[in-house]
């Protein structure tokens, strides 16, 4: 890996912690809106920012109020699998932002809502189509984010 690679990783990791942490009160909770997840599509581009996406999940779950096993150890691994699964069918689709986020917005609801179940009992059926829209409505942002700055700029080389 390219020391190039890590940096932005750690870059991606630590931007992604951060906007979760300065947007905490809409970050957390049944209904979360991470404005964080606008980072997500660009994993399209660089695999190795699914990496950056499972640390950052890490670090900005230090600060849940939920703060235990399911949000430093289980979320990080799912937001490192849905990244790289993400990846690897948005490359099937010329490196799809929009695929890419779609993807990860679908993993990502099943398993908030699922830990949400585990932790407090709350239905799948309740939690999940909130989450659903929250995230697919912020990875369609971030898509179109990542759209136009790559009309202008090749930021994954």
């Amino acid at each position: 890996m390219r020391s190039k690679d890590l940096a932005l990783i750690g870059i991606y990791a630590a931007l992604y912690a951060a906007m979760v942490v300065v947007f905490a009160p809409i970050s957390f909770y049944a209904l979360q809106f991470r404005i964080a997840g606008i980072l997500r599509p660009g994993i399209a581009r660089k695999k190795e920012l699914a990496i950056g996406y499972g640390i950052g999940t890490a670090v900005a779950n230090i600060f849940s109020p939920f703060v235990g096993v399911y949000e430093i150890l289980f979320m990080p691994v799912m937001s490192l699998i849905s990244g790289l699964i993400g990846y690897e069918i948005s490359k099937k689709r010329n490196e799809n932002y929009y695929v890419c986020g779609a993807i990860i917005a679908i993993i990502i609801p099943i398993s908030v809502a699922w830990m949400l179940n585990q932790l407090f009992n709350l239905p799948i059926i309740v939690t999940l189509p909130g989450l659903l829209l929250s995230e697919q409505i912020i990875n369609l942002f971030g898509a179109t984010i990542f759209k136009a700055i790559e009309s202008r700029y090749e930021w994954w080389k």
